[in-house]
Protein backbone atom coordinates (compact mmCIF):
# COMPACT_ATOMS: atom_id res chain seq x y z
CA UNK A 1 0.00 0.00 0.00
CA UNK A 2 2.79 2.46 0.83
CA UNK A 3 4.18 2.11 -2.71
CA UNK A 4 0.84 3.22 -4.10
CA UNK A 5 0.70 6.17 -1.71
CA UNK A 6 4.19 7.24 -2.73
CA UNK A 7 3.17 7.00 -6.38
CA UNK A 8 0.24 9.31 -5.68
CA UNK A 9 2.59 11.82 -4.03
CA UNK A 10 4.79 11.68 -7.13
CA UNK A 11 1.81 12.30 -9.40
CA UNK A 12 0.66 15.34 -7.37
CA UNK A 13 3.94 17.29 -7.42
CA UNK A 14 2.71 20.10 -9.66
CA UNK A 15 -0.57 20.49 -7.79
CA UNK A 16 1.17 20.23 -4.42
CA UNK A 17 3.57 23.04 -5.29
CA UNK A 18 0.74 25.26 -6.53
CA UNK A 19 -1.11 24.82 -3.24
CA UNK A 20 2.05 25.52 -1.24
CA UNK A 21 2.36 28.82 -3.10
CA UNK A 22 -1.21 29.69 -2.06
CA UNK A 23 -0.35 28.87 1.55
CA UNK A 24 2.82 30.95 1.50
CA UNK A 25 1.13 33.95 -0.08
CA UNK A 26 -0.97 34.55 3.06
CA UNK A 27 0.97 36.99 5.31
CA UNK A 28 0.20 35.20 8.57
CA UNK A 29 2.54 37.26 10.76
CA UNK A 30 1.32 36.48 14.26
CA UNK A 31 3.18 39.25 16.10
CA UNK A 32 1.64 42.15 14.16
CA UNK A 33 -1.93 43.24 15.03
CA UNK A 34 -2.49 44.47 11.47
CA UNK A 35 -2.31 40.85 10.28
CA UNK A 36 -5.10 39.57 12.52
CA UNK A 37 -7.44 39.08 9.56
CA UNK A 38 -4.68 37.29 7.65
CA UNK A 39 -4.25 34.92 10.59
CA UNK A 40 -7.93 34.04 10.47
CA UNK A 41 -7.78 33.60 6.71
CA UNK A 42 -4.75 31.35 6.96
CA UNK A 43 -6.36 29.16 9.62
CA UNK A 44 -9.43 28.77 7.42
CA UNK A 45 -7.23 27.88 4.43
CA UNK A 46 -5.45 25.16 6.43
CA UNK A 47 -8.80 23.85 7.64
CA UNK A 48 -10.14 23.66 4.08
CA UNK A 49 -7.13 21.61 2.97
CA UNK A 50 -7.56 19.23 5.91
CA UNK A 51 -11.20 18.76 4.93
CA UNK A 52 -10.11 17.94 1.38
CA UNK A 53 -7.99 15.21 2.99
CA UNK A 54 -11.21 13.79 4.49
CA UNK A 55 -10.35 14.92 8.01
CA UNK A 56 -13.01 16.14 10.42
CA UNK A 57 -11.78 19.67 11.02
CA UNK A 58 -12.50 22.59 13.34
CA UNK A 59 -11.06 26.09 13.55
CA UNK A 60 -11.01 26.74 17.28
CA UNK A 61 -10.72 30.27 18.59
CA UNK A 62 -8.40 31.25 21.44
CA UNK A 63 -7.80 34.62 23.13
CA UNK A 64 -5.09 35.00 20.48
CA UNK A 65 -5.00 33.37 17.07
CA UNK A 66 -7.03 30.29 16.03
CA UNK A 67 -5.91 26.69 16.33
CA UNK A 68 -6.84 24.15 13.66
CA UNK A 69 -7.67 20.64 14.88
CA UNK A 70 -8.28 17.89 12.32
CA UNK A 71 -8.85 14.15 12.74
CA UNK A 72 -9.45 11.12 10.63
CA UNK A 73 -11.89 8.48 11.86
CA UNK A 74 -10.30 7.07 15.00
CA UNK A 75 -10.60 3.30 15.15
CA UNK A 76 -9.93 1.02 18.12
CA UNK A 77 -6.81 -1.12 18.45
CA UNK A 78 -4.49 1.07 16.46
CA UNK A 79 -2.01 3.78 17.52
CA UNK A 80 -2.96 7.46 17.68
CA UNK A 81 -0.47 9.98 16.27
CA UNK A 82 -0.66 13.65 17.22
CA UNK A 83 0.86 15.91 14.57
CA UNK A 84 1.85 19.41 15.71
CA UNK A 85 2.75 22.31 13.44
CA UNK A 86 2.19 26.03 13.06
CA UNK A 87 0.90 28.29 10.30
CA UNK A 88 2.16 31.61 11.66
CA UNK A 89 5.40 33.13 10.40
CA UNK A 90 8.05 35.60 11.47
CA UNK A 91 7.90 39.23 10.30
CA UNK A 92 9.65 39.55 6.93
CA UNK A 93 11.71 42.66 7.69
CA UNK A 94 14.14 43.93 6.48
CA UNK A 95 12.20 43.94 3.23
CA UNK A 96 14.98 45.50 1.16
CA UNK A 97 17.13 42.40 1.67
CA UNK A 98 14.69 40.04 -0.04
CA UNK A 99 15.51 39.23 -3.66
CA UNK A 100 11.78 38.69 -4.29
CA UNK A 101 8.82 39.82 -2.13
CA UNK A 102 8.41 37.60 0.95
CA UNK A 103 4.75 36.82 0.31
CA UNK A 104 5.08 36.28 -3.43
CA UNK A 105 6.48 32.71 -3.48
CA UNK A 106 9.13 32.34 -6.14
CA UNK A 107 10.91 29.25 -7.41
CA UNK A 108 14.54 29.59 -8.41
CA UNK A 109 17.59 27.36 -8.28
CA UNK A 110 15.54 24.37 -7.22
CA UNK A 111 13.97 26.02 -4.16
CA UNK A 112 10.85 27.96 -3.24
CA UNK A 113 11.54 31.34 -1.59
CA UNK A 114 9.02 32.98 0.74
CA UNK A 115 8.51 33.80 4.39
CA UNK A 116 7.40 30.57 6.06
CA UNK A 117 8.68 28.37 3.24
CA UNK A 118 10.36 25.97 5.66
CA UNK A 119 9.33 27.43 9.03
CA UNK A 120 6.81 25.93 9.18
CA UNK A 121 4.31 26.10 6.34
CA UNK A 122 6.25 23.98 3.88
CA UNK A 123 6.80 21.23 6.44
CA UNK A 124 3.16 21.32 7.58
CA UNK A 125 2.10 21.11 3.97
CA UNK A 126 4.31 18.05 3.44
CA UNK A 127 2.26 16.22 6.08
CA UNK A 128 -1.10 17.37 4.73
CA UNK A 129 -0.03 16.20 1.27
CA UNK A 130 0.95 12.83 2.73
CA UNK A 131 -2.51 12.47 4.24
CA UNK A 132 -4.16 13.54 0.98
CA UNK A 133 -2.25 10.75 -0.74
CA UNK A 134 -3.22 8.24 1.95
CA UNK A 135 -6.89 9.15 1.70
CA UNK A 136 -6.80 8.27 -2.01
CA UNK A 137 -6.00 4.71 -0.89
CA UNK A 138 -8.41 4.25 2.00
CA UNK A 139 -6.69 6.36 4.63
CA UNK A 140 -3.61 5.94 6.85
CA UNK A 141 -3.33 2.88 9.12
CA UNK A 142 -3.16 5.02 12.28
CA UNK A 143 -5.46 7.45 14.05
CA UNK A 144 -4.39 11.00 13.24
CA UNK A 145 -4.98 14.20 15.20
CA UNK A 146 -3.52 17.34 13.64
CA UNK A 147 -2.94 20.34 15.91
CA UNK A 148 -1.83 23.37 13.88
CA UNK A 149 -1.51 26.61 15.82
CA UNK A 150 -0.96 30.26 14.95
CA UNK A 151 1.23 31.51 17.79
CA UNK A 152 4.43 29.46 17.73
CA UNK A 153 6.50 32.43 16.57
CA UNK A 154 5.31 34.52 19.52
CA UNK A 155 5.78 31.91 22.24
CA UNK A 156 2.63 29.76 21.88
CA UNK A 157 1.01 31.91 24.56
CA UNK A 158 -2.37 30.15 24.49
CA UNK A 159 -1.31 26.63 23.56
CA UNK A 160 -0.84 25.34 27.11
CA UNK A 161 -4.35 26.36 28.19
CA UNK A 162 -5.79 24.91 24.97
CA UNK A 163 -4.03 21.56 25.41
CA UNK A 164 -5.10 21.37 29.07
CA UNK A 165 -8.73 22.08 28.22
CA UNK A 166 -8.79 19.61 25.30
CA UNK A 167 -6.38 17.02 26.68
CA UNK A 168 -8.83 14.12 26.46
CA UNK A 169 -9.48 14.69 22.75
CA UNK A 170 -5.74 15.23 22.11
CA UNK A 171 -4.57 12.01 23.76
CA UNK A 172 -2.06 10.15 21.63
CA UNK A 173 0.64 7.51 21.74
CA UNK A 174 3.26 9.70 20.10
CA UNK A 175 3.62 13.21 18.70
CA UNK A 176 5.22 14.01 15.35
CA UNK A 177 6.72 17.46 14.69
CA UNK A 178 8.44 18.65 11.52
CA UNK A 179 9.88 22.02 12.50
CA UNK A 180 13.56 21.08 12.53
CA UNK A 181 16.34 20.48 10.00
CA UNK A 182 18.35 17.78 8.38
CA UNK A 183 21.95 17.89 9.62
CA UNK A 184 23.21 18.66 6.12
CA UNK A 185 22.27 18.20 2.48
CA UNK A 186 21.96 14.46 1.92
CA UNK A 187 22.12 13.70 5.64
CA UNK A 188 18.62 13.71 7.22
CA UNK A 189 18.27 13.77 10.98
CA UNK A 190 16.05 13.04 13.94
CA UNK A 191 16.39 15.71 16.62
CA UNK A 192 16.23 14.46 20.20
CA UNK A 193 17.17 17.59 22.17
CA UNK A 194 16.15 21.26 22.15
CA UNK A 195 17.46 24.17 24.18
CA UNK A 196 15.09 26.19 26.32
CA UNK A 197 14.80 29.96 26.59
CA UNK A 198 14.34 32.97 28.82
CA UNK A 199 13.41 36.04 26.76
CA UNK A 200 13.54 39.38 28.57
CA UNK A 201 13.18 43.04 27.75
CA UNK A 202 15.29 45.32 29.96
CA UNK A 203 14.35 49.00 30.16
CA UNK A 204 16.51 51.72 31.72
CA UNK A 205 14.65 54.92 32.62
CA UNK A 206 16.35 58.17 33.65
CA UNK A 207 15.10 61.76 33.37
CA UNK A 208 11.45 62.58 32.80
CA UNK A 209 12.20 63.75 29.23
CA UNK A 210 14.99 63.75 26.65
CA UNK A 211 17.73 66.21 27.61
CA UNK A 212 20.15 68.41 25.66
CA UNK A 213 23.46 66.52 25.83
CA UNK A 214 25.45 69.76 26.09
CA UNK A 215 23.38 71.30 28.88
CA UNK A 216 22.98 68.12 30.95
CA UNK A 217 25.71 65.71 29.79
CA UNK A 218 28.07 64.79 32.62
CA UNK A 219 25.56 65.76 35.33
CA UNK A 220 22.98 62.96 34.96
CA UNK A 221 23.05 59.28 34.21
CA UNK A 222 22.50 58.60 30.52
CA UNK A 223 20.13 55.59 30.21
CA UNK A 224 21.85 54.52 26.98
CA UNK A 225 25.28 54.57 28.64
CA UNK A 226 23.95 52.61 31.60
CA UNK A 227 22.25 50.09 29.35
CA UNK A 228 25.39 49.26 27.41
CA UNK A 229 27.38 49.00 30.64
CA UNK A 230 24.85 46.54 32.04
CA UNK A 231 24.81 44.52 28.83
CA UNK A 232 28.60 44.43 28.71
CA UNK A 233 28.62 43.01 32.23
CA UNK A 234 26.75 39.90 31.09
CA UNK A 235 29.82 38.22 29.62
CA UNK A 236 33.27 37.51 30.96
CA UNK A 237 36.35 37.85 28.71
CA UNK A 238 36.31 34.09 28.06
CA UNK A 239 32.78 34.31 26.62
CA UNK A 240 30.97 32.70 29.54
CA UNK A 241 27.80 34.29 30.91
CA UNK A 242 28.24 36.35 34.07
CA UNK A 243 24.92 35.80 35.85
CA UNK A 244 25.12 34.30 39.36
CA UNK A 245 24.22 30.62 39.35
CA UNK A 246 23.88 30.47 35.58
CA UNK A 247 25.92 27.27 35.21
CA UNK A 248 25.05 25.60 38.52
CA UNK A 249 22.70 22.99 37.04
CA UNK A 250 24.22 22.54 33.58
CA UNK A 251 24.72 18.86 32.76
CA UNK A 252 27.87 17.74 30.96
CA UNK A 253 27.40 15.72 27.79
CA UNK A 254 28.35 12.08 27.75
CA UNK A 255 31.53 10.82 26.15
CA UNK A 256 29.40 8.77 23.75
CA UNK A 257 27.50 11.83 22.51
CA UNK A 258 30.71 13.83 22.15
CA UNK A 259 32.21 11.02 20.07
CA UNK A 260 29.09 10.78 17.87
CA UNK A 261 29.07 14.50 17.19
CA UNK A 262 32.76 14.63 16.42
CA UNK A 263 32.12 12.08 13.67
CA UNK A 264 29.47 14.26 11.98
CA UNK A 265 30.59 16.03 8.79
CA UNK A 266 30.83 19.51 10.29
CA UNK A 267 33.44 21.95 9.03
CA UNK A 268 34.06 25.16 11.00
CA UNK A 269 35.51 27.22 8.11
CA UNK A 270 32.61 26.27 5.84
CA UNK A 271 30.13 27.04 8.63
CA UNK A 272 31.68 30.48 9.13
CA UNK A 273 31.83 31.18 5.41
CA UNK A 274 28.17 30.31 4.93
CA UNK A 275 27.11 33.05 7.33
CA UNK A 276 29.76 35.54 6.24
CA UNK A 277 31.95 35.76 9.36
CA UNK A 278 35.74 35.56 9.49
CA UNK A 279 35.93 33.55 12.70
CA UNK A 280 33.70 31.66 15.11
CA UNK A 281 33.47 32.35 18.83
CA UNK A 282 32.32 30.66 22.01
CA UNK A 283 33.40 28.88 25.14
CA UNK A 284 36.83 27.32 25.09
CA UNK A 285 37.06 23.52 25.32
CA UNK A 286 33.82 23.03 23.37
CA UNK A 287 33.30 22.35 19.70
CA UNK A 288 30.91 24.44 17.62
CA UNK A 289 28.22 21.74 17.72
CA UNK A 290 28.56 21.43 21.48
CA UNK A 291 28.27 25.21 21.88
CA UNK A 292 25.13 25.19 19.73
CA UNK A 293 23.44 22.16 21.26
CA UNK A 294 24.40 21.76 24.92
CA UNK A 295 25.87 25.03 26.20
CA UNK A 296 23.73 27.92 27.49
CA UNK A 297 24.03 31.40 26.03
CA UNK A 298 22.94 35.01 26.48
CA UNK A 299 22.45 37.20 23.41
CA UNK A 300 21.20 40.70 22.73
CA UNK A 301 18.36 40.56 20.22
CA UNK A 302 17.49 44.23 19.98
CA UNK A 303 18.63 47.68 21.16
CA UNK A 304 16.69 50.95 21.32
CA UNK A 305 17.90 54.28 22.68
CA UNK A 306 17.44 58.00 22.01
CA UNK A 307 17.55 59.39 18.48
CA UNK A 308 18.11 56.98 15.60
CA UNK A 309 16.91 59.00 12.64
CA UNK A 310 18.83 60.64 9.82
CA UNK A 311 21.49 63.17 10.76
CA UNK A 312 22.41 64.45 14.21
CA UNK A 313 20.33 65.15 17.29
CA UNK A 314 22.35 65.72 20.46
CA UNK A 315 20.06 64.36 23.16
CA UNK A 316 20.30 62.16 26.21
CA UNK A 317 17.32 59.89 25.75
CA UNK A 318 15.02 59.42 28.71
CA UNK A 319 14.68 55.69 28.09
CA UNK A 320 16.84 52.94 26.63
CA UNK A 321 15.92 49.29 26.23
CA UNK A 322 17.25 45.96 25.06
CA UNK A 323 15.75 42.57 24.29
CA UNK A 324 17.76 39.52 25.27
CA UNK A 325 17.42 35.78 24.91
CA UNK A 326 19.11 33.27 27.15
CA UNK A 327 19.22 29.82 25.57
CA UNK A 328 19.11 27.15 28.25
CA UNK A 329 20.17 23.52 28.42
CA UNK A 330 18.76 20.53 30.34
CA UNK A 331 18.38 20.95 34.12
CA UNK A 332 18.54 24.77 34.04
CA UNK A 333 15.44 26.28 35.65
CA UNK A 334 14.09 29.10 33.45
CA UNK A 335 12.35 30.93 36.30
CA UNK A 336 15.45 30.76 38.48
CA UNK A 337 17.59 32.08 35.60
CA UNK A 338 15.11 34.91 34.98
CA UNK A 339 15.15 35.94 38.65
CA UNK A 340 18.94 35.80 38.81
CA UNK A 341 19.27 37.92 35.64
CA UNK A 342 16.90 40.60 36.96
CA UNK A 343 18.61 40.62 40.36
CA UNK A 344 22.04 40.97 38.76
CA UNK A 345 20.92 43.90 36.61
CA UNK A 346 19.37 45.69 39.61
CA UNK A 347 22.52 45.13 41.70
CA UNK A 348 24.78 46.48 38.93
CA UNK A 349 22.69 49.54 38.02
CA UNK A 350 23.92 52.92 39.32
CA UNK A 351 21.81 55.39 41.22
CA UNK A 352 19.88 57.81 39.06
CA UNK A 353 18.11 55.28 36.86
CA UNK A 354 15.28 52.81 37.27
CA UNK A 355 15.11 49.39 35.65
CA UNK A 356 12.06 47.66 34.25
CA UNK A 357 11.69 44.09 33.07
CA UNK A 358 9.22 42.37 30.79
CA UNK A 359 9.32 38.63 30.22
CA UNK A 360 8.28 37.19 26.87
CA UNK A 361 8.83 33.53 27.64
CA UNK A 362 10.39 30.97 29.96
CA UNK A 363 10.71 27.47 28.55
CA UNK A 364 12.94 24.64 29.76
CA UNK A 365 15.22 22.61 27.53
CA UNK A 366 13.99 19.15 26.65
CA UNK A 367 15.61 15.87 25.68
CA UNK A 368 13.58 12.98 24.29
CA UNK A 369 14.66 9.32 24.45
CA UNK A 370 17.35 8.42 21.92
CA UNK A 371 16.36 4.80 21.87
CA UNK A 372 12.96 3.25 21.49
CA UNK A 373 10.50 1.93 18.99
CA UNK A 374 9.44 5.37 17.77
CA UNK A 375 12.98 6.39 16.80
CA UNK A 376 13.49 3.10 14.96
CA UNK A 377 10.22 3.48 13.03
CA UNK A 378 11.00 7.11 12.16
CA UNK A 379 14.42 6.03 10.89
CA UNK A 380 12.76 3.55 8.55
CA UNK A 381 10.40 6.26 7.30
CA UNK A 382 13.28 8.65 6.63
CA UNK A 383 15.04 5.92 4.67
CA UNK A 384 11.87 5.52 2.56
CA UNK A 385 11.69 9.26 1.99
CA UNK A 386 15.33 10.25 1.55
CA UNK A 387 17.00 6.97 0.59
CA UNK A 388 19.42 7.09 3.51
CA UNK A 389 19.26 6.55 7.27
CA UNK A 390 19.23 9.59 9.59
CA UNK A 391 21.70 10.73 12.21
CA UNK A 392 20.60 11.67 15.73
CA UNK A 393 21.27 15.30 16.66
CA UNK A 394 20.26 18.06 19.03
CA UNK A 395 19.24 21.61 18.14
CA UNK A 396 19.96 25.01 19.60
CA UNK A 397 16.41 26.17 18.91
CA UNK A 398 13.20 25.84 20.88
CA UNK A 399 9.78 24.38 20.14
CA UNK A 400 7.64 25.20 23.16
CA UNK A 401 4.98 22.69 22.17
CA UNK A 402 7.34 19.76 22.81
CA UNK A 403 7.51 20.54 26.53
CA UNK A 404 3.78 21.33 26.77
CA UNK A 405 2.78 18.10 25.07
CA UNK A 406 5.17 16.08 27.22
CA UNK A 407 4.05 17.66 30.48
CA UNK A 408 0.29 17.69 29.90
CA UNK A 409 -0.32 14.76 27.57
CA UNK A 410 2.69 12.71 28.75
CA UNK A 411 3.67 12.06 25.15
CA UNK A 412 7.16 12.13 23.65
CA UNK A 413 7.72 13.87 20.34
CA UNK A 414 9.48 12.61 17.23
CA UNK A 415 11.25 15.64 15.72
CA UNK A 416 11.57 14.72 12.07
CA UNK A 417 12.40 17.84 10.06
CA UNK A 418 13.07 18.27 6.38
CA UNK A 419 14.77 21.68 6.12
CA UNK A 420 18.43 22.48 5.60
CA UNK A 421 20.71 24.57 7.84
CA UNK A 422 21.10 27.23 5.12
CA UNK A 423 17.36 27.77 4.56
CA UNK A 424 17.60 31.27 6.15
CA UNK A 425 14.93 30.64 8.80
CA UNK A 426 13.76 33.97 10.33
CA UNK A 427 15.92 35.86 7.81
CA UNK A 428 15.42 37.41 4.37
CA UNK A 429 15.26 34.97 1.44
CA UNK A 430 13.96 32.05 3.48
CA UNK A 431 13.69 28.99 1.27
CA UNK A 432 12.70 25.33 1.13
CA UNK A 433 14.53 23.23 -1.41
CA UNK A 434 12.08 21.28 -3.56
CA UNK A 435 14.08 18.07 -3.26
CA UNK A 436 13.72 18.29 0.52
CA UNK A 437 10.04 19.27 0.26
CA UNK A 438 9.12 16.21 -1.78
CA UNK A 439 11.38 13.92 0.27
CA UNK A 440 9.53 15.26 3.31
CA UNK A 441 6.18 14.28 1.80
CA UNK A 442 7.45 10.75 1.15
CA UNK A 443 8.86 10.54 4.67
CA UNK A 444 5.61 11.74 6.24
CA UNK A 445 3.60 9.21 4.27
CA UNK A 446 5.97 6.41 5.26
CA UNK A 447 5.99 7.54 8.87
CA UNK A 448 2.23 7.13 9.18
CA UNK A 449 2.60 3.62 7.75
CA UNK A 450 5.45 2.57 10.06
CA UNK A 451 3.93 4.10 13.19
CA UNK A 452 1.09 1.60 12.85
CA UNK A 453 3.58 -0.86 14.38
CA UNK A 454 3.74 1.07 17.67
Amino acid sequence: MLDRVLSTIESRKHQSLALLKEFLSIPSVSTKPEHKADMQRCAMWVADQCRFAALETAVMQTPGHPIVVAKNKHLPNRPTVLFYGHYDVQPPEPLDQWDTPPFEPTIRNGAIYARGAVDDKGQVWAHIEALLAWQAHGGPPVNITMLIEGEEEIGSDHLEAFVKFHQESLRADICVISDTNQFARGLPAITYGLRGIVYEELTVSGPIRDLHSGLYGGAVQNPANVLVQLLASLHRPDGTVDIPGFYDDVVSISAAERAEWSALPHDDPAFASAIGVRALAGEASYTTLERLWVRPTCDINGLTAAYQGVGAKTVIGAIASAKLSMRLVPNQNPEAIRRSFESAMNDRAPKGVQLGFKNFGCNPAIVTPRQGHGIALASRAIFDGFGTLPVLIRSGGIIGAVEIIKRILRVDSLLVGFGLPDDAVHAPNEKFELESFFAGQRTAAALYAHLSDL
